[in-house]
């Protein structure tokens, strides 16, 4: 089936993102953005923005330089990686995205699909994690809505989880270093197997004690001992949460996952029928 995007994990540390515009759509970019840590440049009169968007400039002075101007062209893109329209002048927003093109800097035009090289979905975040859900410009709507079933169905201990096993990722690699070869294939291994045999609620468990039991049981056997096993005890909650919610959020991510896979099959079959026209 062709279509459809490519979703990635697109790292903005310390990249330079320019965003015109400053209504709603501008201040939701601006929310996106700053939490990945890049530097985000401004441009939009000052009697066009709103609350939000005047809220976040004033409270990030160290994230958000902002010139209150019309966008004026080519200068504007020096150093710039990516750019964001927010604007209500579609032919402002094809001109920009000519001009990105030009120099092949990726472009997202609000509200102008065929324009965009990449689009933003319907997220969910908790720390480290992040689900994002993309009806490929078809239907925000849709997205937003798909995404508010799949956060009902977590059970808000994810995130934590994940937290801890990367700090565990990180000791391992400590005792076991080195990139790639035969000592990377184990350290791989045992941390599939670690995440297969123990529960999220477990995970989410982990301090620096149990860590360390855990490489020095079970790294070191090459083996996954129980929680039970390097004398953890699981909490009354965690149990709770194992034996009640588990079942709820299955049924609920298998629900909004067939509904998510229907909705980007009726929208790439739209998207082939109009290109044959």
């Amino acid at each position: 089936m062709s279509g459809h995007s490519l979703l990635i994990s697109w790292q903005l540390k310390d990249k330079n993102v320019l965003i015109v515009g400053g209504g709603e759509i501008a201040a939701q970019r601006i929310d996106s953005i700053l939490h990945t840590e890049a530097q985000i440049t401004l441009v939009a009169p000052s009697d066009g923005l709103n609350s939000r968007t005047k809220q976040f400039v004033a409270s990030h002075p160290d994230r958000i330089s902002y010139h209150d101007r019309l966008f004026s062209g080519v200068d504007e893109l020096k150093n710039i990686d990516m750019v964001l329209t927010a604007l209500d002048d579609p032919e402002v927003s094809r001109e920009i995205v000519d001009i990105c093109r030009t120099f092949r800097i990726p472009v997202n035009a609000a509200d102008i699909p065929p324009l965009c090289d990449f689009y933003f979905g319907a997220q969910i975040r908790d720390g480290p994690l992040q689900i994002m859900i993309s009806t490929n410009g078809k239907g925000p709507r849709m997205a937003s809505l798909i995404r508010d079933r799949l956060q009902k169905g977590l059970t808000g201990i994810e995130g934590g989880a994940i937290q801890k096993v990367g700090e565990l990722r990180e000791l391992l690699k400590e005792r076991a270093p080195g990139i790639g070869g035969e000592v990377g294939k184990k350290r791989m291994k045992w941390m599939t197997k670690l995440c297969n045999t123990w529960s999220l609620e477990e995970l989410a468990m982990l301090d620096k004690e149990t860590m360390s039991k855990l490489l020095d049981q079970g790294w070191k056997q090459n083996a996954v001992p129980t929680l039970k096993d390097i004398g953890g005890r699981p909490r009354h909650d965690v149990d709770k949460a194992r034996t009640g919610d588990s079942f709820v959020f299955s049924k609920q991510v298998f629900f909004a996952s067939v509904i998510g896979i229907m909705t980007g099959s009726l929208c790439t079959a739209y998207l082939m029928a109009v290109r044959r026209q």
